[in-house]
């Protein structure tokens, strides 16, 4: 099996919903708390075993000052993890930019002409959290690892998913499964018709057909859903397989609450900040009684 030597990461969106804040900086530059977004997402491909970054930004944005080398600031808190300070070391970076706002199959092809084999794909506002430590003794989210151990099985394109609340399902692609094997995929059901409450998280492992199979079903004919396009094709040929993050926290970047209530989770979900917010949680909702 062709091991996966690349991982991608979709960043180039506006993100128009954290505006005026993505309007100043790059939404995946804003933190989780006190890592930034971009840096949980590099570290979580890096612990899949890639060897080679490719970031799919836009004209108006920079990730430099982000996946640059500060190791020298390491000396200012020498008590952090010093992974923090260059988490791309010892990775291939490559930025790739995608002109016009075409949808994410579209930016995902902006990086393949340089990627041969399977790629590890990242939707760049979408944190899955199987891990929460402190700052000084990081650990990456082992969720794209995992994916990447599920595709070694089969070859086969293998998504990442997540279960929702009932209420959430219009929001999300949702997938009916017969075992690891995708056979249904409904983009943005109603309740009643979802075929279960299984979500695409933003994680994808594809073959190396990817790049032959977005120019058959182009972004002209197929719009914003032409990786959905190709999903579909896979899924009817039986060789769509999905995993399911169980243990997993699903965190969104792309609008202000959702935003605020993942850093509120993940704060509670660390040792070194759990008590305290806990205790002042406390006190302002009684203030609020």
């Amino acid at each position: 099996m062709e091991p996966v030597k690349d991982a991608l990461i979709v960043a180039a969106g506006l993100g128009t919903r954290m505006f005026p804040a993505s309007a100043m900086q790059p939404k995946e530059s804003l933190p989780l708390l006190d890592v930034p977004l971009l840096t949980h997402l590099v570290g979580e491909a890096k612990a899949a075993g890639v060897e080679r970054l490719h970031v799919i930004t836009s004209p108006s944005k920079s990730f430099d000052s982000l996946l640059e080398d500060k190791s020298p600031m390491h000396a200012l808190r020498p008590s952090l993890d010093p992974a923090l300070f260059h988490m791309t070391s010892g990775m291939e970076v490559r930025i790739h930019v995608q002109h016009e706002p075409k949808g994410v199959g579209d930016a995902i092809r902006c990086g393949l002409d340089d990627i041969e084999g399977p790629v590890l794909v990242l939707l760049g506002d979408n944190l899955i959290m199987d891990r929460h430590t402190p700052t000084t003794r990081f650990e990456a989210s082992g969720a794209s690892k995992s994916l990447v151990e599920a595709f070694a099985i089969t070859g086969e394109a293998t998504v990442g998913l997540v279960e929702v609340p009932a209420a959430d399902v219009q929001r999300y692609g949702i997938v009916g499964m017969t075992g690891s094997q995708i056979t249904s995929l409904v983009e943005k059901p109603s309740v009643d018709s979802a075929p279960s409450r299984l979500a695409l998280c933003g994680r994808y492992v594809f073959p190396r057909t990817l790049k032959t199979m977005l120019d058959r079903f182009s972004y002209e004919e197929h719009g914003d859903l032409q990786s959905i396009a190709v999903q579909n094709h896979w899924m009817e040929a039986g060789q769509l397989h999905g995993l399911v993050f169980e243990e997993a926290r699903w965190y969104d970047s792309g609008a202000p609450m959702m935003w605020l209530q993942a850093q509120i989770d993940h704060a509670l979900q660390r040792e070194d900040h759990r008590e305290h917010l806990l205790t002042w949680l406390e006190q302002r909702l009684a203030d609020h009684r």
